[in-house]
Protein backbone atom coordinates (compact mmCIF):
# COMPACT_ATOMS: atom_id res chain seq x y z
CA UNK A 1 0.00 0.00 0.00
CA UNK A 2 1.43 3.53 -0.78
CA UNK A 3 2.15 5.54 2.05
CA UNK A 4 1.98 9.62 1.64
CA UNK A 5 2.56 12.17 3.71
CA UNK A 6 1.73 15.88 3.25
CA UNK A 7 3.66 18.39 5.32
CA UNK A 8 2.56 21.85 6.12
CA UNK A 9 4.33 23.95 8.10
CA UNK A 10 2.22 26.49 10.52
CA UNK A 11 1.55 29.98 9.89
CA UNK A 12 5.02 30.15 7.75
CA UNK A 13 5.95 33.54 7.16
CA UNK A 14 4.67 34.80 10.94
CA UNK A 15 6.26 31.53 12.58
CA UNK A 16 10.16 32.82 10.84
CA UNK A 17 9.16 36.45 12.13
CA UNK A 18 8.68 35.30 15.68
CA UNK A 19 12.38 33.39 15.25
CA UNK A 20 14.41 36.46 15.69
CA UNK A 21 12.08 38.67 17.38
CA UNK A 22 10.44 36.59 20.31
CA UNK A 23 8.65 39.15 21.58
CA UNK A 24 6.22 38.63 18.55
CA UNK A 25 5.17 35.23 20.10
CA UNK A 26 2.70 36.55 23.07
CA UNK A 27 1.19 38.97 20.42
CA UNK A 28 -1.22 39.05 17.96
CA UNK A 29 1.07 39.60 14.75
CA UNK A 30 0.83 39.35 11.02
CA UNK A 31 2.82 40.01 8.12
CA UNK A 32 1.55 41.88 5.40
CA UNK A 33 2.27 44.02 2.57
CA UNK A 34 3.07 47.10 1.97
CA UNK A 35 -0.01 49.46 1.43
CA UNK A 36 2.04 52.06 -0.13
CA UNK A 37 2.86 49.67 -3.37
CA UNK A 38 -0.86 48.58 -3.56
CA UNK A 39 -0.07 45.48 -1.18
CA UNK A 40 -1.60 45.76 1.81
CA UNK A 41 -2.99 42.63 2.91
CA UNK A 42 -2.42 40.09 5.36
CA UNK A 43 -0.39 36.94 3.91
CA UNK A 44 0.53 35.12 7.50
CA UNK A 45 -0.92 35.63 10.80
CA UNK A 46 0.31 33.76 14.54
CA UNK A 47 -2.65 31.76 16.51
CA UNK A 48 -3.63 34.86 18.60
CA UNK A 49 -4.42 36.82 15.68
CA UNK A 50 -6.02 33.68 14.15
CA UNK A 51 -7.90 33.68 17.07
CA UNK A 52 -9.47 37.20 16.92
CA UNK A 53 -10.71 36.47 13.93
CA UNK A 54 -7.88 37.85 10.93
CA UNK A 55 -8.17 35.70 8.01
CA UNK A 56 -5.32 35.51 5.32
CA UNK A 57 -6.20 37.27 2.55
CA UNK A 58 -8.18 40.63 3.85
CA UNK A 59 -7.12 43.70 4.02
CA UNK A 60 -4.55 45.52 6.90
CA UNK A 61 -7.69 47.63 7.79
CA UNK A 62 -10.28 44.94 8.24
CA UNK A 63 -7.79 42.75 10.27
CA UNK A 64 -6.78 46.30 12.71
CA UNK A 65 -10.81 46.41 12.69
CA UNK A 66 -10.97 43.00 14.13
CA UNK A 67 -7.70 43.45 16.17
CA UNK A 68 -6.69 46.45 16.78
CA UNK A 69 -3.64 45.42 18.99
CA UNK A 70 -2.42 43.73 15.62
CA UNK A 71 1.19 43.98 15.43
CA UNK A 72 1.77 44.61 11.68
CA UNK A 73 5.38 43.21 10.35
CA UNK A 74 6.80 43.77 6.70
CA UNK A 75 7.44 40.43 4.44
CA UNK A 76 11.43 38.80 4.13
CA UNK A 77 10.64 37.02 0.89
CA UNK A 78 14.69 35.45 1.11
CA UNK A 79 14.47 34.55 4.55
CA UNK A 80 11.61 32.19 3.80
CA UNK A 81 12.90 30.81 1.08
CA UNK A 82 16.12 29.94 3.26
CA UNK A 83 14.12 28.10 5.60
CA UNK A 84 11.94 26.47 3.40
CA UNK A 85 14.90 24.81 1.90
CA UNK A 86 16.16 23.70 5.50
CA UNK A 87 13.12 21.97 6.00
CA UNK A 88 13.37 20.86 2.27
CA UNK A 89 16.68 19.26 3.68
CA UNK A 90 15.25 16.84 6.49
CA UNK A 91 12.37 15.42 4.18
CA UNK A 92 15.46 14.56 1.43
CA UNK A 93 17.34 12.22 4.25
CA UNK A 94 13.97 10.51 4.14
CA UNK A 95 12.98 10.12 0.56
CA UNK A 96 14.14 10.99 -2.87
CA UNK A 97 10.33 12.14 -4.00
CA UNK A 98 9.50 15.12 -2.38
CA UNK A 99 6.81 17.25 -4.59
CA UNK A 100 6.42 21.07 -3.45
CA UNK A 101 3.21 22.39 -3.18
CA UNK A 102 3.88 26.11 -2.58
CA UNK A 103 7.17 27.14 -0.37
CA UNK A 104 5.23 25.97 2.57
CA UNK A 105 3.94 22.88 1.69
CA UNK A 106 5.11 19.54 0.54
CA UNK A 107 3.95 15.81 -0.22
CA UNK A 108 6.61 12.72 0.43
CA UNK A 109 6.28 9.48 -1.22
CA UNK A 110 7.24 7.05 1.72
CA UNK A 111 6.21 3.93 -0.10
CA UNK A 112 8.31 0.53 1.05
CA UNK A 113 9.78 2.48 4.04
CA UNK A 114 10.50 0.18 6.70
CA UNK A 115 8.38 1.93 9.33
CA UNK A 116 5.30 3.06 9.97
CA UNK A 117 4.09 6.27 7.83
CA UNK A 118 2.96 7.79 10.84
CA UNK A 119 6.56 6.81 13.03
CA UNK A 120 8.33 9.09 10.54
CA UNK A 121 5.84 11.44 10.32
CA UNK A 122 6.52 12.37 14.03
CA UNK A 123 9.83 12.33 13.59
CA UNK A 124 10.20 14.58 10.70
CA UNK A 125 7.83 17.04 12.60
CA UNK A 126 10.11 16.39 15.86
CA UNK A 127 12.77 17.41 14.21
CA UNK A 128 11.86 20.30 12.18
CA UNK A 129 10.59 21.84 15.86
CA UNK A 130 13.89 21.43 17.74
CA UNK A 131 16.19 21.68 14.90
CA UNK A 132 14.79 24.55 13.03
CA UNK A 133 12.61 25.91 15.31
CA UNK A 134 9.24 25.86 13.37
CA UNK A 135 5.94 23.70 13.76
CA UNK A 136 4.32 21.47 11.04
CA UNK A 137 1.14 19.62 10.93
CA UNK A 138 1.83 16.64 8.79
CA UNK A 139 -0.95 14.21 6.96
CA UNK A 140 -0.25 10.55 6.46
CA UNK A 141 -2.58 8.53 4.01
CA UNK A 142 -2.80 6.60 0.76
CA UNK A 143 -2.93 9.25 -1.67
CA UNK A 144 -1.72 12.81 -1.51
CA UNK A 145 -5.42 14.26 -1.78
CA UNK A 146 -5.92 12.69 1.58
CA UNK A 147 -2.75 13.57 2.81
CA UNK A 148 -3.35 16.71 2.19
CA UNK A 149 -6.76 16.81 3.82
CA UNK A 150 -5.12 15.45 6.66
CA UNK A 151 -2.55 17.80 7.46
CA UNK A 152 -5.42 19.77 7.64
CA UNK A 153 -7.34 18.00 10.82
CA UNK A 154 -5.01 18.87 13.32
CA UNK A 155 -3.38 22.39 13.75
CA UNK A 156 -1.15 23.21 15.04
CA UNK A 157 2.36 20.42 15.35
CA UNK A 158 0.17 17.59 14.86
CA UNK A 159 0.57 14.61 12.62
CA UNK A 160 -3.17 12.81 11.29
CA UNK A 161 -3.42 9.86 9.75
CA UNK A 162 -6.46 8.43 6.81
CA UNK A 163 -6.56 4.74 6.58
CA UNK A 164 -8.06 3.29 3.60
CA UNK A 165 -10.41 1.76 5.98
CA UNK A 166 -11.56 4.27 8.01
CA UNK A 167 -11.91 7.46 5.55
CA UNK A 168 -14.98 7.71 4.59
CA UNK A 169 -15.62 8.28 8.54
CA UNK A 170 -13.45 11.01 8.85
CA UNK A 171 -13.82 12.46 5.49
CA UNK A 172 -17.40 12.48 4.41
CA UNK A 173 -18.64 14.52 7.69
CA UNK A 174 -16.27 17.22 6.57
CA UNK A 175 -17.37 20.37 5.06
CA UNK A 176 -16.64 20.76 0.76
CA UNK A 177 -14.48 23.66 1.16
CA UNK A 178 -12.14 21.16 2.60
CA UNK A 179 -11.57 19.21 -0.73
CA UNK A 180 -8.60 19.60 -2.20
CA UNK A 181 -9.09 21.98 -5.68
CA UNK A 182 -12.35 23.01 -4.30
CA UNK A 183 -12.78 26.65 -3.80
CA UNK A 184 -14.79 29.82 -3.44
CA UNK A 185 -16.31 29.09 -6.90
CA UNK A 186 -16.67 25.34 -6.64
CA UNK A 187 -18.25 25.63 -3.51
CA UNK A 188 -20.84 28.16 -4.12
CA UNK A 189 -22.27 26.11 -7.47
CA UNK A 190 -22.22 22.96 -5.43
CA UNK A 191 -23.82 24.80 -2.54
CA UNK A 192 -27.20 25.94 -5.43
CA UNK A 193 -27.66 21.89 -5.64
CA UNK A 194 -27.02 21.56 -1.91
CA UNK A 195 -23.87 20.08 -1.61
CA UNK A 196 -22.76 21.05 1.98
CA UNK A 197 -20.19 18.08 2.91
CA UNK A 198 -17.58 15.63 0.81
CA UNK A 199 -20.60 12.93 1.19
CA UNK A 200 -22.92 14.80 -0.13
CA UNK A 201 -20.97 14.56 -3.12
CA UNK A 202 -20.14 11.24 -2.95
CA UNK A 203 -23.86 10.69 -2.98
CA UNK A 204 -24.55 12.72 -6.40
CA UNK A 205 -22.88 10.07 -8.01
CA UNK A 206 -20.21 10.94 -11.16
CA UNK A 207 -22.31 11.26 -14.21
CA UNK A 208 -24.53 14.31 -12.18
CA UNK A 209 -21.73 15.93 -11.34
CA UNK A 210 -19.79 14.86 -15.24
CA UNK A 211 -22.62 16.88 -15.79
CA UNK A 212 -23.18 19.89 -14.04
CA UNK A 213 -19.67 20.32 -13.60
CA UNK A 214 -17.98 18.61 -16.45
CA UNK A 215 -14.42 17.14 -16.01
CA UNK A 216 -13.74 19.06 -12.38
CA UNK A 217 -17.10 17.28 -11.06
CA UNK A 218 -15.99 13.72 -11.97
CA UNK A 219 -12.30 14.55 -10.72
CA UNK A 220 -14.03 15.68 -7.46
CA UNK A 221 -15.78 12.75 -6.97
CA UNK A 222 -12.86 10.31 -7.83
CA UNK A 223 -10.72 12.21 -5.09
CA UNK A 224 -13.93 11.82 -2.80
CA UNK A 225 -13.90 8.43 -3.12
CA UNK A 226 -10.44 7.97 -2.99
CA UNK A 227 -9.42 6.87 -5.74
CA UNK A 228 -7.10 9.74 -6.57
CA UNK A 229 -3.49 7.83 -7.64
CA UNK A 230 -1.65 11.04 -8.48
CA UNK A 231 2.06 10.17 -8.03
CA UNK A 232 4.69 12.14 -6.12
CA UNK A 233 7.30 13.92 -8.37
CA UNK A 234 11.13 13.09 -7.93
CA UNK A 235 12.67 16.42 -6.14
CA UNK A 236 13.82 18.70 -8.60
CA UNK A 237 11.60 17.69 -11.23
CA UNK A 238 9.56 20.07 -12.76
CA UNK A 239 5.72 19.04 -13.22
CA UNK A 240 4.47 19.58 -16.86
CA UNK A 241 3.31 22.89 -17.40
CA UNK A 242 0.93 24.38 -20.40
CA UNK A 243 2.23 28.22 -19.60
CA UNK A 244 4.74 30.39 -17.70
CA UNK A 245 3.84 33.80 -16.42
CA UNK A 246 4.13 36.41 -13.94
CA UNK A 247 2.43 39.96 -13.29
CA UNK A 248 2.53 42.68 -10.74
CA UNK A 249 0.74 45.51 -9.52
CA UNK A 250 2.62 49.16 -9.69
CA UNK A 251 3.16 50.99 -6.82
CA UNK A 252 1.46 54.39 -8.71
CA UNK A 253 -0.69 54.35 -11.64
CA UNK A 254 1.01 53.73 -15.18
CA UNK A 255 0.26 56.79 -17.42
CA UNK A 256 3.30 56.39 -20.35
CA UNK A 257 4.88 53.69 -22.65
CA UNK A 258 8.23 54.65 -21.15
CA UNK A 259 6.66 53.16 -17.43
CA UNK A 260 4.75 50.58 -19.15
CA UNK A 261 7.71 48.94 -20.82
CA UNK A 262 9.88 49.52 -17.53
CA UNK A 263 7.52 47.16 -15.98
CA UNK A 264 7.06 44.70 -18.94
CA UNK A 265 10.99 44.49 -19.03
CA UNK A 266 10.92 43.50 -15.41
CA UNK A 267 8.28 40.69 -16.07
CA UNK A 268 9.11 39.20 -18.98
CA UNK A 269 12.87 38.77 -17.59
CA UNK A 270 11.73 37.12 -14.96
CA UNK A 271 9.42 34.89 -17.29
CA UNK A 272 12.50 33.84 -20.20
CA UNK A 273 14.47 32.92 -17.14
CA UNK A 274 12.05 30.45 -16.10
CA UNK A 275 11.61 29.30 -19.38
CA UNK A 276 15.44 28.64 -19.75
CA UNK A 277 15.94 27.65 -16.13
CA UNK A 278 12.88 24.75 -17.52
CA UNK A 279 14.50 24.11 -20.86
CA UNK A 280 11.07 25.12 -22.47
CA UNK A 281 10.29 27.94 -25.37
CA UNK A 282 7.11 29.53 -26.10
CA UNK A 283 5.21 29.85 -29.35
CA UNK A 284 2.87 32.84 -27.63
CA UNK A 285 2.86 35.99 -25.87
CA UNK A 286 0.09 37.24 -23.89
CA UNK A 287 -0.41 40.46 -21.56
CA UNK A 288 -3.00 40.91 -19.46
CA UNK A 289 -3.73 44.96 -18.67
CA UNK A 290 -6.09 46.28 -15.81
CA UNK A 291 -6.88 50.11 -15.60
CA UNK A 292 -6.85 52.25 -12.57
CA UNK A 293 -10.81 51.24 -12.67
CA UNK A 294 -10.17 47.81 -12.05
CA UNK A 295 -10.95 46.96 -15.45
CA UNK A 296 -8.89 44.14 -17.16
CA UNK A 297 -8.65 42.63 -20.49
CA UNK A 298 -5.86 40.76 -22.30
CA UNK A 299 -3.76 40.52 -25.80
CA UNK A 300 -1.76 37.94 -27.26
CA UNK A 301 -0.11 37.26 -30.66
CA UNK A 302 1.65 33.98 -31.72
CA UNK A 303 5.62 34.47 -32.72
CA UNK A 304 7.21 33.08 -35.70
CA UNK A 305 9.09 31.18 -34.06
CA UNK A 306 9.89 29.35 -30.64
CA UNK A 307 11.89 31.44 -28.13
CA UNK A 308 13.19 31.80 -24.72
CA UNK A 309 14.83 35.37 -25.27
CA UNK A 310 13.58 38.05 -23.00
CA UNK A 311 14.48 40.66 -25.75
CA UNK A 312 11.99 39.09 -27.71
CA UNK A 313 8.97 38.09 -25.70
CA UNK A 314 9.77 42.08 -24.48
CA UNK A 315 9.19 43.35 -28.27
CA UNK A 316 6.15 41.35 -29.25
CA UNK A 317 4.83 42.30 -25.17
CA UNK A 318 5.08 45.54 -25.84
CA UNK A 319 3.97 45.43 -29.65
CA UNK A 320 0.71 44.05 -28.30
CA UNK A 321 0.37 47.11 -25.92
CA UNK A 322 0.93 50.11 -28.26
CA UNK A 323 -1.56 48.25 -30.62
CA UNK A 324 -4.23 47.84 -28.12
CA UNK A 325 -7.11 50.74 -28.30
CA UNK A 326 -7.65 51.02 -25.00
CA UNK A 327 -3.28 51.71 -24.19
CA UNK A 328 -4.12 55.46 -23.17
CA UNK A 329 -5.75 54.62 -20.24
CA UNK A 330 -3.73 54.82 -17.09
CA UNK A 331 -2.57 51.03 -15.87
CA UNK A 332 -2.61 50.04 -12.29
CA UNK A 333 -1.42 46.44 -12.56
CA UNK A 334 0.20 44.02 -15.82
CA UNK A 335 1.04 40.30 -17.11
CA UNK A 336 2.67 38.42 -18.71
CA UNK A 337 2.59 35.24 -19.69
CA UNK A 338 3.80 32.56 -22.60
CA UNK A 339 1.96 29.79 -23.80
CA UNK A 340 1.92 26.85 -26.48
CA UNK A 341 5.28 25.72 -24.80
CA UNK A 342 7.90 23.47 -26.21
CA UNK A 343 11.15 21.53 -25.33
CA UNK A 344 14.13 23.70 -26.75
CA UNK A 345 15.58 20.72 -28.50
CA UNK A 346 12.43 19.82 -30.28
CA UNK A 347 12.39 23.79 -31.54
CA UNK A 348 16.09 25.32 -32.05
CA UNK A 349 17.45 24.88 -35.95
CA UNK A 350 20.63 26.41 -37.49
CA UNK A 351 20.24 29.37 -39.34
CA UNK A 352 22.13 31.64 -40.73
CA UNK A 353 19.32 34.47 -40.49
CA UNK A 354 20.85 37.87 -39.35
CA UNK A 355 17.89 38.07 -36.90
CA UNK A 356 18.73 34.56 -35.44
CA UNK A 357 21.80 34.91 -34.88
CA UNK A 358 20.66 38.64 -33.37
CA UNK A 359 18.65 36.37 -30.90
CA UNK A 360 21.61 33.76 -30.30
CA UNK A 361 23.47 36.48 -29.04
CA UNK A 362 20.79 38.15 -26.90
CA UNK A 363 20.40 34.72 -25.48
CA UNK A 364 24.21 34.14 -25.09
CA UNK A 365 23.97 37.26 -22.63
CA UNK A 366 21.03 36.46 -20.75
CA UNK A 367 22.10 32.98 -19.81
CA UNK A 368 25.30 34.44 -18.30
CA UNK A 369 22.71 36.97 -16.25
CA UNK A 370 21.09 33.42 -15.51
CA UNK A 371 24.43 32.10 -13.80
CA UNK A 372 25.15 35.32 -11.94
CA UNK A 373 21.98 35.92 -10.21
CA UNK A 374 21.96 32.39 -9.72
CA UNK A 375 25.24 32.40 -7.98
CA UNK A 376 24.99 36.16 -6.27
CA UNK A 377 20.98 36.57 -6.16
CA UNK A 378 18.37 38.28 -8.03
CA UNK A 379 19.52 42.04 -7.98
CA UNK A 380 23.25 41.06 -8.55
CA UNK A 381 22.61 42.38 -12.53
CA UNK A 382 20.03 45.04 -13.03
CA UNK A 383 18.87 46.97 -16.43
CA UNK A 384 20.12 50.65 -15.67
CA UNK A 385 16.63 51.49 -16.51
CA UNK A 386 14.74 49.26 -13.66
CA UNK A 387 17.12 51.49 -11.10
CA UNK A 388 15.01 54.15 -10.92
CA UNK A 389 11.77 54.71 -9.04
Amino acid sequence: MRVILHSDLNAFYASVECLYKPELRNIPMAVCGDPATRHGIVLAKNELAKKSGVKTGEAIWQALAKCPLLEIVAPQGHLYLQYSQLVRSIYEEYTPYIEPFGIDECWLDLTGAERSGVEIAEEIRRRIKYEIGLTVSIGVSFNKVFAKLGSDLKKPDAVSEIREENFRTIVWPLPIRALLFVGRQTEKKLGAINVRTIGDLVRCGPDFLRLRLGKAGLMLWHYAMGLDRGEVASSGAYPQVKSIGNSMTAARDLYTESEVKQVLMRLTDEVASRLREQELCCTTVQISLRDSELFSWERQCKLERPTQCSAIILAEAMTLYKNDKRSNRPLRSLGVRTTDLCRVGNSQQISYLPELQEEERWLRLERTLDSLRCRFGNKAVLRACLMSD
